[in-house]
């Protein structure tokens, strides 16, 4: 059983998408894109430095785009499960073809600059804790002021709050945590500072019209499989305010039975928690296309044929 997952901010990295630019049409898509959402992602995917794909509003439309991007170079795959990691939810969310490619980055750019305005409230961040129990992290994050706005599993949780909190954070780390790694984002997702940006995104989603997932989806939200289009986007609105549980879609894909994951571009971050809290699921990130004949080989040794499937 494949599971094909989308990477959140911070995953991206000064000319990641520079390489998948090459592609065959991969240009002409990635313009048609940037015309209607008015960024230039070629731009920013290929000359921009690490401050400026910081930007919220920048980051998250890039890592969308990089993600369909690349999961269409791997060709016609049709795994058993998907999911993504914050705004990796919305890349998902066209995997599963509830929404498709022009809504998907028309919403995503609303909810980039909706969180970009909020984050401008308040000096915000967010950082990962490596290490520790997940327990006596989240106790002594509440007692800071903090909130764990990702609890991603094999251990680690990531921390959400002001500078100042983390500051203290990090001179005050909780019992058995190794070390406190500030993340490239530039605000406190998934905690109560973004709330502006839910009731932002809820009017932009009155603009769409969702299908139900025609693969199965799994929600940050609980980690719970979502059978309808309306469900699905209903939970991306709520989302930018709430924890992300990827430890729970980790916990489902194991009942679904998984044997293989394949995150794309720009993959590393959750193959990385895979390994650790999944042993014995294959493993492949997305990085270059340098990758995709070893994906495509992976997806060939986990997926069935549809006519064997049906016994033909």
């Amino acid at each position: 059983m494949l599971v094909l997952v989308a990477p959140g901010q911070g995953a991206q990295t000064p000319g990641f998408l520079t390489p998948w630019l090459e592609l065959p049409g991969a240009a002409d898509r990635v313009a048609a894109w940037s015309d209607a959402i008015g960024l230039d992602l070629a731009r920013y995917g290929t000359q921009a430095d690490a401050d400026e794909i910081r930007d919220t509003a920048v980051a998250q439309p890039l890592l969308v785009a990089a993600g369909i991007l690349s999961a269409a170079a791997l060709g016609d795959v049709r795994p058993s499960a998907v999911a993504g990691h914050s705004v990796g939810e919305i890349t998902a969310a066209a995997f599963a073809g509830v929404l498709d490619d022009s809504s998907a980055l028309t919403l995503v750019r609303r909810r980039g600059l909706a969180m970009a305005e909020a984050a401008a409230v308040t000096e915000t961040g967010m950082s990962a804790l490596l290490g520790g129990d997940p327990e006596v992290s989240v106790a002594h994050l509440e007692k800071l002021g903090l909130t764990p706005a990702n609890v991603n599993g094999a251990g680690q949780i990531v921390a959400a709050g002001t500078l100042e909190q983390l500051a203290v954070l990090n001179d005050d780390k909780p019992e058995g945590v190794r070390k406190v790694v500030p993340l490239k984002v530039a605000g406190a997702f998934h905690t109560h500072h973004m709330a502006p940006a839910v009731d932002a995104l809820a009017k932009a989603a009155e603009a769409l019209t969702p299908a139900d997932p025609k693969i199965t989806y799994v929600s940050n939200k609980d980690g719970r499989t979502v059978s309808t289009g309306a469900e699905v986007v209903s939970r991306l609105v709520g989302q930018v305010a709430n924890p992300v549980r990827w430890d729970l879609c980790m916990e489902t894909f194991k009942e679904l039975g998984v044997t293989a994951l394949i995150e794309v571009c720009p993959g590393g971050t959750l193959t990385g928690l895979t390994k650790r809290a999944l042993p014995g699921v294959r493993t492949l990130a997305l990085k270059t296309p340098d990758d995709l004949d070893a994906a495509r080989e992976l997806i060939a040794e986990t997926t069935t044929p549809a006519a064997d499937a049906a016994g033909a």
